[in-house]
């Protein structure tokens, strides 16, 4: 045990050193203390097979090396957060010559920022690390990497805005290509939360709009479940719109997950008829899109989900309509 934490804290030390950013950092921090899979949680577990007379003094080594690791991810994190703060200092400048805007006029984050940021925040306190991606995208990584050939009838519902000369170019349709670069690039356990804008050429209205925003969560490991992803979005709903709230789960159909279901939320808009609003949708991740990101469907699986923040947003503050999240109506806005 003892040659075996050495070895574990030598590989550690040797990997830091390639780390350059925070999204690696976390990956490497998750082979290291990933719950299932990460290397000293392996470890950990074999406690109970040594034997007693030695378990003190593993158990100290145990402990150092533990500690040791997490003081070296945290200088790790804090440098790669001082240059990315550097980089920000060097492009950006403030113009200290532009006259201080009276305090009536001061601005404030807008409601759809603050829900999406309450929302990453809730799945990051479960282990979900937070990643973004690029809104304009290839046909592969917003289709046909998701299960969705250009023949697949799926196409149709996604109202897809797709670039002049350039078909082979989208603006993303949802942020499902987020999950798919980030399994291309990264070996399970994986466990993320995309959050973006995504566009449809739909008709604007009261419910849709051509621009709205998505959540959407990944988890791949080995013996994923789906009651592990029902209890994962049942956590979310009674901690987003309290321990009272109404749900439901019912069977769907989307191309990249297999068994697919929806999650409706009870809606009660005042003064208006109350009824089932559907928020979410989610399943356990096809084996065809893990076969596409070069994954061992045989080893591993996952679920993921997906969620509209304004109609989150619109069942959490009891609102009508979503247009109103675009119009910058400095009345509405003051709400919030």
């Amino acid at each position: 045990m003892k040659e075996q934490l050495s070895s574990l804290k030598k590989e550690f030390e040797a990997q830091l050193k390639h780390v350059s950013s925070l999204l690696q950092l976390e990956a490497l921090e998750q082979t290291i203390f990933g719950r299932k899979a990460g290397a000293f949680t392996t470890l950990a577990k074999q406690m109970k097979d040594v034997a007693t007379e030695q378990k003190k003094a593993i158990g100290e080594m145990m402990n150092t090396v533990r500690l040791k690791i997490v003081k070296e991810l945290e200088e790790k994190r804090e440098a790669l957060q001082r240059e990315e703060m550097k980089k920000i200092a060097e492009t950006e400048s403030i113009d200290v010559t532009e006259p201080h805007l009276p305090k009536e006029a001061h601005g404030h984050m807008h409601p759809m920022s603050q829900v999406e940021i309450e929302l990453s925040e809730l799945f990051r306190s479960m282990g979900f690390m937070v990643l973004d991606g690029p809104e304009l995208e290839s046909d592969y990584f917003n289709f046909e990497a998701l299960n969705i050939p250009p023949s697949h009838p799926a196409r149709d519902s996604h109202d897809t805005f797709f670039i002049k000369d350039h078909p082979e170019w989208v603006m993303r349709t949802h942020t499902s290509p987020v999950q798919v670069r980030l399994m291309e690039n990264n070996k399970p356990p994986i466990r993320a939360l995309m959050p973006g804008k995504v566009y449809r050429n739909e008709a604007i209205s009261a419910k849709s709009y051509c621009l709205f925003h998505q959540v959407e969560g990944l988890y791949v490991d080995e013996d994923v479940t789906f009651a592990e992803l029902k209890g994962t979005l049942v956590v979310f709903l009674k901690q987003f719109f309290g321990e009272d709230v109404k749900y439901r789960f019912r069977p769907s159909f989307f191309p990249f997950t297999e068994p697919s279901a929806e999650v409706d939320v009870w809606w009660q808009p005042k003064g208006k008829e109350g009824r089932w609003l559907e928020i979410l949708g989610c399943g356990m991740v096809d084996p065809n899109v893990l076969e596409n990101v070069k994954i061992d469907n045989e080893k591993y699986v996952g679920y993921a989900f997906g969620m509209g923040v304004e109609r989150i947003a619109m069942l959490k503050y009891g609102i009508g309509d979503i247009r109103v999240f675009f119009d910058n109506d400095k009345r509405f806005l003051k709400q919030f």
